[in-house]
């Protein structure tokens, strides 16, 4: 990702996340003493922008993975802690629950788009069959390319099924064909 894309995300994350709305929802938490950004000056300074815009004064610093430099909005020069000390320590341990945490959210995102697929779209095609037909073919990817005949090899799936589900999947890569054309 570039720094325009992490520039553009950090935005949104922040105009999201401290909305009014939210920063009024006791669910959400209160406001933070402290907010460390995962990056450099591009990315602090996108979340300086962004707490400005919502008229809202909480201290910000961003943490570059590189090599360990905290960037803070007074100096132009990222602070470099010392190798061992606790502070480093402790703003490392912030980063990586922060890279834990956004890891699990996005494998959990995964597995919940795995469980809904063109496939459900199909008649005859259920829970069993999804699973039987994914089991044997290890991704969409690979079921894409698959020929009826190799679909119809799958335990449980008659050929008229298997027709289908080729039929489906084709119409499926020329809508996304057409989409990325006009994109």
């Amino acid at each position: 990702m570039d720094e325009a894309n992490d520039f553009l995300s950090m935005s949104e994350v922040l105009g999201r996340r401290y909305s009014p709305e939210r920063m009024e929802d006791e669910r959400f938490g209160k406001r933070p003493d402290l907010l460390v950004v995962d990056g450099g000056k591009p990315q602090l300074t996108a979340a300086i922008e962004q707490l400005e815009e919502l008229g809202l004064d909480i201290p910000v610093c961003g943490l570059a993975k590189s090599d360990e430099e905290v960037f803070v909005p007074w100096d132009e020069t990222p602070i470099v802690l010392p190798s061992g000390s606790a502070s480093l320590y402790l703003i490392k341990q912030v980063r990586d629950e922060s890279h834990r945490f956004a890891i699990t959210f996005h494998r959990e995102l995964r597995d919940k788009a795995m469980t809904v697929s063109v496939l459900d779209e199909i008649p005859g095609v259920g829970p069993k069959r999804k699973r039987a037909i994914m089991r044997h073919f290890g991704s969409l990817k690979r079921l894409r390319a698959a020929s009826p005949e190799e679909i119809a090899e799958v335990k449980g799936v008659p050929a008229s099924v298997a027709t289908d589900i080729w039929r489906e999947l084709r119409a499926w890569d020329e809508e996304r064909a057409s989409v990325a054309a006009k994109a």
